[in-house]
């Protein structure tokens, strides 16, 4: 049951997404030409979404910022672990 309610969500989350997708560059700056067309919109856009476009929702506390700082800010806070080490006969 666990599982059916993790893909629920994520199709819930997906579908959002597709939706403010479609809102806002599909159906304003249709009609498109062709599928390329489609195609390099949807990078541009995806560019704009990460790198442009202020969120609200993914700070802890008030303030805007991008994906794509937030990620960032991400890996700057987190140390990194110990490289892994190979063993050697002499270790056994």
């Amino acid at each position: 049951m666990k599982r059916l309610a993790i893909y629920r969500s994520i199709n819930a989350l997906v579908e959002s997404f597709n939706g403010l997708y479609k809102w806002e560059l599909i159906y304003p700056k249709g009609p498109w030409r062709g599928l390329s067309d489609v195609e390099f919109a949807t990078l541009t856009y995806v560019d704009w979404f990460n790198n442009q476009r202020l969120h609200g929702e993914i700070t802890p506390g008030p303030g805007y910022t991008t994906p794509a700082n937030h990620e960032a800010d991400y890996y700057r806070q987190n140390v990194p672990t110990e490289p892994v080490r190979t063993q050697t006969p002499e270790s056994l």
